[in-house]
């Protein structure tokens, strides 16, 4: 539901069910279309939304009974995707997570599709159809957004040698969607990156020079949050913006604290963190938005640490500003155990602190 609000869709009815496994043709059963055919009428509802991934054939399928647009789990979070992108890297990456995710539906519903288109050059080829020609179109498009985005790559990587030719330590902010990643962030950087309680609100990475005391400069990245199943096609189409997660020395892992799926949430994100490689990466756990608890489930500490006496878990509210010190100092601590495993001082002088 909060997708679809994200998306900013009016949401008129749920209709929930269980089925030991997916029918192949509908996904939900006979029965459960017929009633959302129902629901459709009576609302005078134009668009359906399941939230799962259907398969092209299910979706060609629901879209003919239902007489409806049907968007499926993973079109709905690239519509998102697409209203949050701000930057060129973020928009091609959309486009190119859209354009793989339509190769697979081009089928649909569209006869004219199906008819046959002479001609040399761009029209195609004597007697190609116009689905080959739509899919020549998308292979070259995907190929080129590839091109540009590994350009873009390369120059990241560069930005990232110069970083560590300084010697700074990376950290990374990772975590679900509206944990309050870019509230962190800001508060941390005194940066003015969007923030706001929707899914997805920031999709671009962010990356600042921070001074904490006791650990000098560091670079602090804010990426984009994840959520359950999440698709692999969008997990392929954003490696390069996640590629700040995979190099960073230390993951400030953001948690919402409130929520009562922040258990579920956090396995979610480790596993994402596993797909990409990131999974080795020392981690902190920061709880946010504690101010959000109630009185009896309010922690008793700003910090825990683990059997080894290392802080493994900090409590913060980064909207009020409560265990942010803790937090940076958790930061010094990594980076004084950093810096004594490379026999190199912790810190640098205040005098080049970033402006």
């Amino acid at each position: 539901m909060r997708l679809v609000e994200s998306a900013g869709v009016s949401r008129y009815e749920v209709i929930g069910g269980r089925r030991q496994r997916p029918d192949p043709k509908f996904y939900a059963g006979s029965g459960k279309v017929a009633q959302v055919a129902e629901a459709l009428k009576a609302l005078n509802a134009a668009t359906v939304v399941f939230n799962h991934e259907l398969s092209p054939a299910q979706q060609r399928n629901l879209e003919r009974e239902l007489n409806a647009r049907v968007f499926d789990r993973t079109e709905l979070i690239l519509e998102i995707f697409a209203q949050r992108a701000q930057t060129n890297e973020g928009k091609l990456q959309v486009e190119l997570a859209r354009l793989q995710h339509l190769s697979t539906r081009l089928v649909r519903g569209w006869s004219h599709l199906e008819r046959q288109r002479g001609g040399l050059g761009k029209t195609g080829g004597p007697g190609e159809t116009q689905l080959e020609l739509d899919r020549r179109y998308i292979a070259q498009r995907v190929k080129v957004l590839r091109e540009k985005i590994a350009q873009l790559r390369r120059r990241r990587e560069t930005q990232r040698r110069a970083r560590s030719r300084r010697d700074l330590l990376a950290v990374s902010i990772v975590g679900y969607t509206n944990a309050g990643k870019s509230t962190l962030f800001n508060a941390l950087a005194h940066a003015k990156a969007y923030e706001a309680d929707q899914l997805f609100a920031t999709l671009d990475t962010t990356v600042r020079r921070v001074w904490i005391e006791g650990a000098g400069n560091v670079t602090l990245s804010d990426t984009v949050g994840f959520i359950r199943d999440l698709p692999h096609g969008l997990v392929a189409a954003f490696r390069a913006t996640l590629e700040e997660t995979v190099h960073a020395e230390l993951l400030l892992h953001v948690v919402d604290a409130a929520s009562p799926a922040r258990e579920a949430q956090l396995a979610q994100v480790n596993a994402v963190l596993e797909e990409i490689g990131a999974d080795a990466i020392p981690q902190i756990l920061v709880w946010n938005k504690t101010d959000l608890l109630p009185s009896p489930n309010a922690p008793s500490s700003e910090v825990e640490r683990d059997q080894y006496g290392r802080i493994s878990r900090v409590f913060v509210s980064a909207r009020s500003g409560a265990g942010l010190q803790a937090l940076r100092g958790a930061i010094a601590e990594f980076a004084r155990a950093r810096s004594a495993a490379r026999g190199a001082p912790a810190a640098e002088s205040p005098s080049l602190r970033a402006r």
